[in-house]
């Protein structure tokens, strides 16, 4: 069964929110638990979405890809500083 995906995202958002006080990056599997009737692609997706909206944010530490909430931790560049280009 199809999954609304703005259901899907507001879900994903005030998981990863509330879940951001006490840990700010989480792993697609932590979101998996904001809905456990959608499927993994269904919130993969949707947590894509909320980051090119601009509502989470990824952070790589080079071998694992996390998402955060803009706003709670250290971002990556504060992590890992400034990349050259």
């Amino acid at each position: 069964m199809a999954v609304d995906i703005e259901e899907l995202k507001q879900k994903i958002l005030e998981f990863a929110t509330k879940k951001a006080k006490h840990k700010s990056k989480m792993y697609i599997k932590d979101l998996y638990k904001a809905d456990p009737n959608a499927k993994p692609r269904e919130i993969k997706k949707a947590a894509n979405l909320l980051v090119q909206e601009g509502k989470l944010e990824f952070f790589s530490s080079g071998s694992t890809t996390m998402y955060g909430v803009p706003g709670f931790g250290k971002s990556e560049e504060d992590q890992f500083g400034k990349l050259e280009e």
